[in-house]
């Protein structure tokens, strides 16, 4: 293992850091790394791995579509490209001709592609929640709260104003005739999963409409099965006007879209924004066999019985002092600073958690993680912060 990572260390970037392990196969939502040591992985590739490591559905959708047709381009489509799009817009509750979408290679694309739709209003300024996470390029970036991510790199775009995720009267106040969109995340994965308060989604609806600005949710690591809903904003009944999604869509193969509903939908046009390898087969194909896996094996019901399961446990011990989320994003605070402690005692007793911050762990295993497995961990989970003196 220490010779890969010796040259990782002299060919790759040094953008992450030192890799923890050296993995080399997966099944399910077990993983092993170069050593033979085996883990439970908990972590999921930070909510992508949807159908864990190696599921069938996914590899035979994306062997037989790269036979089938692999590349072709936008000045072309193809079937699953627009039967993709057909399901996301039905699945965000519109439908065909309630809405368009528009398909990128990640995350932080969606979101800049959403970020220049919001400039098509004439407006300029975009509200966003304290302790966001949007993604890593220049315009996403702007949008992202955490300063020591962005301050290397201002100038950002600008007229971007952040409030207190969760405070109504702040979003209100902050909201003018000038804000071209309000963009918030129904549950915050990057910060430990703060959970949007109750009527938040409601009252950033209204605050937008009063203003005509629009209402962008970032679904990216909420969303596609994620909390047990397609999205975690349809059980608040709120409409917004832009959806953007990534992570568990293509269920580890690269893949994301903006959805803009209603009139947002038609706010980008021919010459406005584009991509060489968006929407392509080979990547619909794959978030197809997602979808139609997590349907068909009623994955939505058995992660919200399996996530409450895994909340309650962990909250049952009193070094825990909250645990918070929906479905399988789950995030929970430590008595004491010791979360990098708990993580690499979790590793050791061979399961994949991550240290959101100092006192939080974050859990997003893939949607098929078995009963047994988490049974498992939540057995060993005493021992672990006991290891880690937590």
């Amino acid at each position: 293992m220490t010779s890969y990572q010796d040259r990782y260390a002299a060919s790759v970037m040094n953008t992450f850091g030192p890799p923890a392990l050296v993995l080399t196969r997966g099944e399910g939502a077990h993983v092993w790394d170069a050593d033979g040591n085996e883990y439970v992985d908990l972590l999921g590739g930070i909510a992508v791995n949807a159908l864990g490591h190696g599921h069938p559905a996914l590899v035979e959708a994306v062997t037989t579509q790269l036979q089938t047709l692999g590349h072709v381009s936008n000045f072309f489509t193809s079937e699953p490209q627009v039967e993709l799009a057909e399901k996301l817009l039905e699945l965000v509750g519109v439908g065909v001709g309630g809405g368009k979408v528009f398909f990128t290679n990640s995350g932080t694309e969606a979101n800049e592609a959403a970020f220049k739709l919001t400039r098509r209003t004439g407006r300029t300024q975009v509200v966003v929640a304290q302790d966001s996470f949007h993604g890593r390029t220049m315009g996403a970036l702007a949008l992202t709260s955490k300063e020591a991510y962005r301050a290397p790199f201002e100038p950002l775009p600008g007229d971007v104003t952040f409030v207190p995720f969760g405070d109504v009267d702040a979003l209100a106040a902050a909201v003018t005739g000038e804000t071209a969109a309000i963009l918030l995340e129904p549950l915050q994965g990057e910060a430990g999963v703060n959970v949007a308060p109750e009527g938040y989604l409601a009252a950033a609806r209204a605050i937008a409409d009063e203003h005509g600005a629009l209402l962008w949710l970032d679904e990216i690591q909420s969303g596609m099965g994620r909390t047990g809903e397609w999205f975690a904003h349809l059980p608040s009944g709120v409409r917004p006007d832009i959806v953007t999604v990534a992570k568990g869509l293509g269920g580890g193969f690269p893949i994301g879209a903006c959805i803009g509903i209603g009139a947002a939908g038609e706010l980008l046009q021919p010459g406005n924004h584009g991509t060489t390898f968006g929407g392509n087969p080979v990547a619909c194909a794959a978030a197809l066999a997602v979808i139609r896996t997590i349907e068909d094996d009623n994955l939505l019901e058995h992660v919200t019985v399996l996530g409450q399961k895994i909340r309650d446990g962990l909250a049952a011990d009193p070094r825990v002092t909250e645990v918070r989320g929906e479905g399988l994003l789950i995030g929970l605070d430590l008595v004491s600073e010791s979360s990098a402690d708990v993580l690499l005692a979790a590793r050791r007793a061979g399961f994949i958690v991550n240290n959101a911050t100092p006192r939080r762990i974050r859990l997003a295993p893939p949607l098929i993680l078995s009963e047994d497995d988490a049974n498992a961990f939540l057995a060993a989970w005493p021992a672990i912060l006991d290891e880690a003196k937590a």
